[in-house]
């Protein structure tokens, strides 16, 4: 039986540290874009995922560019910092390629998701940025791809990454239902989702197996 086009593996499985050039690509432009604000000042606006830009005015490098914008120093920090402590050993395990593909297209889901539910809902003027819908994919493939790995939380609080992961869905959900502002839980709920179907699709694994075979 013939693979499916979808489900090849990658030849090279482990060739560079890709997530250390993400973090410094992310870290590059974040300065170089506050260096060039005075002379360009909605360089950053147009780099971010907006619902007139996309639609209207045809800004089609949106849902890619929006994951290397970042509000500011401590949205980078923490969006780096997640990216390296899950980053790395989701990289080592599936490969250098398959974690690049696993993380773009799971950044552009979550972008395009959220961008099709602010054209419905009206919420044209929205403005979405950074690479967090990639990141929470990511975070969900390390608790896939690890799954009996403890997490401390405040480094203190061992918690299962599985459980971790069902931890910060709920949250998404209630800050999408709450309409919390600032923060896009939409986009980091369809990071989950996204790294999901990666999972089923592309992997051809169900994350609720492998977590019920490791905790029965």
């Amino acid at each position: 039986m013939n693979t499916p086009f979808y489900r090849k593996p990658f030849q090279n499985r482990y060739c560079y540290n890709v997530v250390l050039l993400l973090i410094a690509v992310n870290c590059a432009i974040h300065f170089v874009l506050k260096l060039a604000a005075p002379l360009f000042p909605r360089l950053s606006f147009y780099l971010s995922l907006n619902p007139i830009c996309f639609i209207h005015y045809h800004m089609l490098w949106q849902p890619f560019t929006y994951m290397f914008i970042h509000a500011d120093f401590l949205h980078l920090f923490f969006n780096m910092l997640a990216l390296f402590f899950f980053g790395v050993n989701v990289e080592k395990r599936l490969g250098s390629k398959e974690f690049i593909l696993l993380y773009f297209l799971c950044g552009v889901f979550s972008g395009l998701v959220s961008l099709c539910i602010y054209f419905v809902t009206g919420a044209y003027y929205a403005v979405l940025l950074g690479a967090s819908g990639a990141i929470y994919a990511v975070l969900l493939a390390f608790a896939v791809i690890f799954p009996t790995a403890k997490i401390y939380v405040w480094y203190i609080l061992p918690v299962p990454a599985p459980l971790l992961i069902f931890i910060y869905a709920l949250f998404e959900l209630w800050g999408i239902i709450a309409g919390s502002s600032g923060v896009s839980h939409l986009t980091h709920l369809a990071g989950f989702i996204g790294a999901w179907l990666y999972f089923v699709i592309r992997m051809g694994i169900s994350p609720i197996r492998v977590w019920k075979n490791n905790y029965r």
